[in-house]
């Protein structure tokens, strides 16, 4: 991709996307994919994806693959072939049904580092314009199209603008005002270390349970786990903490073997510190030729994994519908705004439902909510995942 921001002649002005992060890539590719033109600006100077992990659910996947993209993320990553949810010390409260629902689908979830996807996605945009270091001041609607000015004083027309830039969104910013986040009672610790134990199967992703505090631990392929942990803690100091490793390891003291064991290995250089944090979800998304999508129009807890999915369904969606009605852009971003609105919805209730759930501390309540997963009807709980995680939309509905 080149990196400025020089303006061509043509006779159909671009597509204007906010946010190089993995919903921006994604719809640049699928924009391109369904002929529109677009060019994609960047906050950032560099662009550098944080030290941490996700997931590529199945449904992000197909939806891809709906697009004929394949991003070889298997390669990149491991496929998810365990899913274990277990209380502090190891022992199993409930393996989740997850590899059979993904294998029924034909479609594998997948878990990779940031850096590994961001790599692929600007491999498959090889050749769309980026321009770095523009950050969002603001943008004007027009007649034919938006003007959008950046803070570094230069401006650029295009027929839409789509803000894909994230939880502190400028564009959202634009289109209701400023917001507080909402806090979510906990910190989050993420990291990406070498890490290897004999028990551990080949696409382990294990969900530790205690009071008041979590713990991920996912193989990302390559000899490398993703880690993640929870703690809860007042928001003052979640959003800016400021504590070190022996924290982290008097948080997870006497837990299992292999939670305590990677955080050790874990230099603390490589550990980030982020709040948990989403917004109350926004009913309008755009007006005329704007729209979000991602974490700018829902941000949503880690609960599900499912928070790069639905910027990659909201991203290939949004192209089918903008491709279908490329000189009316406005009804376009309506179009796409209604078929997206209550899917997301769902996960980002259900992420907020589940984050609340886990994170309790009291006792009694643990005790029932461990209870109820135990005896949880099989079958109930793989129509769960079937509705997550089947690709719900073709992009063009």
């Amino acid at each position: 991709m080149t990196s400025h921001a020089h303006e061509t002649s043509s006779p159909r002005l671009p597509v204007i996307v906010a946010g190089a992060g993995i919903g921006g890539l994604t719809a640049a590719i699928a924009l391109r994919r369904a002929g529109v033109p677009v060019r994609v600006y960047e906050r950032a100077s560099r662009l550098r994806a944080a030290g941490s992990g996700l997931s590529v659910m199945s449904n992000a996947v197909a939806a891809l693959a709906s697009l004929g993209i394949d991003l070889h993320l298997s390669k990149r990553g491991r496929n998810i072939e365990t899913f274990r949810i277990l209380d502090e010390t190891g022992d199993l409260i409930r393996e989740q049904p997850l590899k059979a629902v993904t294998d029924a689908l034909g479609v594998p979830s997948v878990c990779v580092t940031r850096a590994d996807l961001q790599d692929a996605l600007l491999a498959e945009a090889a050749g769309i314009p980026l321009a770095l270091g523009h950050t969002v001041a603001g943008y004007e609607p027009g007649p034919d199209g938006v003007t959008v000015h950046f803070e570094n004083g230069a401006s650029v027309r295009g027929s839409a603008l789509i803000g894909a830039d994230g939880l502190h969104s400028a564009v959202r910013r634009g289109l209701v005002g400023a917001e507080e986040t909402r806090d979510s009672g906990y910190v989050c610790w993420l990291a990406v270390t070498p890490f290897a134990r004999p028990h551990l199967p080949a696409g382990y992703v294990g969900h530790y349970w205690g009071a008041g505090r979590r713990f991920g631990l996912i193989d990302v392929g390559h000899g490398r786990y993703y880690w993640w942990g929870t703690k809860n803690m007042p928001a003052e100091r979640s959003r800016h903490w400021d504590g070190d490793k022996a924290e982290i390891l008097d948080t997870y003291a006497g837990w299992a073997d292999e939670v305590c064991d990677i955080v050790r290995a874990t230099p603390m250089e490589s550990v980030l510190a982020v709040p948990s944090h989403d917004r109350p979800f926004l009913e309008r998304w755009g007006e005329g030729p704007v729209t979000l999508l991602g974490d700018a129009a829902h941000p949503m807890l880690t609960s599900l994994g499912q928070g790069s999915a639905m910027a990659i369904e909201d991203a290939v969606v949004l192209a089918g519908c903008l491709g279908a009605s490329r000189d009316n852009p406005a009804a376009a971003f309506r179009r796409y705004e209604d078929l997206r609105r209550e899917r997301v919805r769902g996960v980002v209730a259900a992420s907020r439902s589940v984050s609340e759930m886990e994170q309790l501390e009291d006792p009694v309540a643990r005790r029932r909510r461990d209870d109820a997963l135990r005896h949880a009807d099989e079958g109930e709980l793989r129509e769960q995942l079937l509705g997550l995680l089947r690709w719900p939309v073709s992009p063009s509905a």
